[in-house]
């Protein structure tokens, strides 16, 4: 009879140490489908314990620090996630453990491979482009002469006038935005020039007395979701997925979104395993599962956000693979231009630009 218990004990011991293993995951704010974390932990027996943040100067300052705890984080592809490549703070991924490796999209991960030569240290998750969120029906009703295609509508001081009443916000992200405001400009969205840096700086201070916030990336959601804005330089995801909660709220708040006509910044946002990860085995596991076409189809569905598994677009919902804003069009994508890592002078350069952008002076 002991010799069955021993036996027992044997065989249950490695599920009970797999049931115990906790998978420590930090994500952005709103970026994926609960169902599909409980779906992994009933397949798995692996508990996920799920964190947030909505910038990636949070990101960066929890995984500088070192020993941050966390065995997966979604940095985007340029700069987060290049400076951490560089920095030696993700461990390269072993493919043979990612099977599903096989359905991303090689053009897609071929971007990507610019701040990760080879991809070496991350899959693509969701990617889109940033772009101005617009509370439609109020811009026609203050100004039905301006166009909606471009950055002109925010940042041209004499429109950011004329629409302040209904509201102006720029997400609090020099990451994200200054690689925009520079390409509007004319000038290369990765320019460490000084004269090109004050331009920028110029462009948003002028338009500085006119915003209602800069708020952090799941605020800003917030906000235009209510109506509490009618213009927004933001994720394209966000405001996707603020103009669904318009919808659902019933109030008559319709929300639209544009990508600057002049070519958008892409991004990409990619799953990686920070160097000290207390549980790499589970990560690459959950990397596994977030590639299955199904599995990703409905992270999609849900947050709005497009993937870079081919195969996933015809199990996502329609609404959502047939929306052009979320999937653009070739012709956007061929202008479209991922940014470059600034370097340590250009970023100091970019972060007292925007601490005074912030400040307003």
């Amino acid at each position: 009879m002991r010799h069955f218990a021993l036996i027992a004990a044997l065989l249950l011991a490695p599920a009970l140490a797999q049931a115990q293993t906790v998978l420590n995951v930090y994500n952005w704010t709103d970026y994926i489908d609960p169902d599909v974390v409980q779906r992994f932990q009933q397949e798995t027996g692996i508990r996920i314990r799920y964190d947030v943040y909505d910038s990636l100067e949070t990101l960066e300052g929890k995984l500088s620090a070192g020993r941050s705890g966390y065995d997966l984080v979604v940095p985007t592809s340029e700069p987060s996630f290049a400076r951490l490549v560089r920095a030696g703070a993700l461990r390269p991924l072993d493919r043979a453990r990612i099977p599903n490796w096989r359905n991303l999209d090689t053009g897609l991960m071929e971007r990507a491979g610019r701040a990760d030569p080879g991809n070496a240290h991350g899959a693509i998750y969701l990617w889109g482009t940033v772009g101005l969120g617009l509370r439609l029906d109020r811009i026609r009703a203050i100004a039905p002469d301006l166009a909606l295609d471009g950055l002109d509508l925010l940042l041209k001081p004499e429109n950011a006038r004329r629409l302040a009443g209904c509201g102006l916000a720029v997400m609090d992200s020099a990451t994200d935005v200054l690689p925009s405001v520079l390409r509007w400009l004319g000038r290369d969205p990765d320019s460490a020039d000084a004269g090109d840096l004050r331009a920028a700086e110029a462009a948003l201070l002028a338009i500085r007395p006119q915003l209602r916030g800069i708020p952090g990336s799941g605020a800003l959601l917030d906000m235009l979701a209510t109506g509490e804005i009618c213009v927004a330089l933001a994720y394209s995801g966000d405001v996707i997925q603020a103009a669904a909660r318009a919808r659902e709220a019933g109030r008559g708040v319709e929300i639209g979104y544009v990508a600057p006509a002049a070519g958008p910044h892409l991004f990409f946002d990619m799953l990686a395993i920070p160097a000290d990860a207390p549980n790499p085995d589970a990560a690459h596991a959950f990397i596994d599962f977030l590639l299955r076409p199904e599995v990703i189809a409905a992270v999609s569905s849900h947050v709005r956000y497009p993937n870079a598994v081919p195969a996933s677009r015809p199990l996502i919902a329609a609404p959502v693979r047939e929306d052009s804003n979320v999937y653009p069009p070739d012709a956007v994508l061929a202008h479209g231009f991922v940014p470059g890592t600034p370097g340590p002078q250009a970023e100091r350069l970019r972060s007292r630009l925007w601490s005074r952008f912030r400040a307003g002076r």
